[in-house]
């Protein structure tokens, strides 16, 4: 009788939690880890070996039961996490009710960095709009303003001591959130001028930056890309892992941990996101994740949207040592529905 088949878009029986045919489907004769293709035929051969099916539909049954099974393990590499809720995270992170929920309006005025810039930004463009330079970008002198007010007068100073703003990618935050907020449909140009789009203002006018966040968020994480603010390589999986990070920080950020603690739990999870790092003669794979993954799920992602602070542990420019903690907005957008 023909073997009984796991669908291309299943979780895969390993547990990694990715579909299967993004992780095993195919590696059944290649090299595989105690999690890979290797071990799961072998296991599913044993629970197959002696039983007699009186059909392939029956036998599929089989399979299934077993492949659920293993999927529904809590495993300590995913913090208590099974395969299968994984599996949402990964490939279903707005649309598993069961296991996250994001409100489309916030019950309270959410505080962020990026709605800090947000509001600047709509405050400039008013009902007149805000004429861009001849490269279509923010004008200098609208960025070196918010850049004053963003920062204050003393880390103005000091994040300006080595160059001034003079464009609108010189300060690099206010260049993300106009992007995002274009990206979004809630800024435009038109006519010669940037303006903010009919939906942005029905927003505001209906919830405010409690009614803009979602949409910055969601925009945040499905179209902008997050290796446009570093050097690093493209690693696209730390950015469609974000629901992992925002599940680890809503367990462990009641309390400041280093970020190495952030690193070595994304790392335990995804080991095999080692193999994917191109060969440099500058950095070893894993220096290449961590750093990676402080950046931009940690630094950019969380501490940039007001779900964590993010924050150096000394006082150096250059500084690589962060230490995080969640802040209150995580809780209030991010709800998890796990047993407790």
């Amino acid at each position: 009788m023909k073997t009984p088949a796991i669908g291309r878009n299943d979780p895969c029986p390993c547990g990694s939690g990715k579909k299967f045919k993004h992780c095993c489907l195919g590696k059944e004769n290649g090299t595989a880890s105690s999690h890979g293709a290797a071990s799961i035929s072998e296991a599913l051969h044993e629970a197959l070996e002696g039983r007699q099916f009186n059909s392939l539909e029956e036998a599929q049954a089989f399979l299934n039961q077993i492949t659920q099974q293993q999927n529904r393990q809590q495993l300590d590499e995913f913090h208590g996490l099974s395969p299968e809720q994984m599996h949402q995270i990964l490939n279903l992170p707005f649309a598993s009710p069961g296991l996250v929920r994001f409100p489309e309006v916030l019950d309270t005025n959410p505080v962020a960095p990026i709605l800090n810039l947000f509001e600047l930004l709509t405050d400039a463009i008013g009902e007149q709009g805000l004429k861009p330079t001849a490269k279509g970008k923010l004008p200098r002198n609208f960025c070196r303003e918010a850049a004053l007010a963003y920062w204050g007068e003393h880390s103005f100073q000091e994040n300006t001591r080595y160059g001034g703003i003079n464009r609108e990618e010189d300060f690099t935050d206010l260049h993300v959130t106009r992007l995002v907020a274009e990206l979004s449909g809630l800024m435009r140009k038109y006519k010669g001028r940037f303006i903010l789009s009919r939906d942005c203002r029905r927003l505001l006018a209906d919830g405010g930056l409690a009614a803009i966040y979602p949409r910055l968020f969601r925009t945040y994480i499905e179209q902008f890309n997050w290796a446009y603010r570093d050097g690093y390589p493209e690693l696209r999986f730390i950015q469609s892992a974000f629901l992992f990070t925002l599940f680890l920080l809503t367990r462990y950020g009641d309390i400041w941990r280093p970020q190495v603690f952030y690193e070595d739990a994304f790392l335990r999870a995804f080991p095999w996101l080692l193999d994917e790092v191109p060969p440099s003669q500058v950095s070893s794979p894993d220096e290449t994740v961590r750093r990676g993954y402080n950046w931009r799920a940690l630094v950019h992602f969380s501490g940039f949207l007001g779900l964590a602070k993010v924050e150096p542990t000394s006082g150096e420019l250059l500084c690589r040592e962060y230490r995080v903690k969640a802040l209150p907005l995580l809780s209030q957008f991010v709800q998890f529905q796990l047993p407790k």
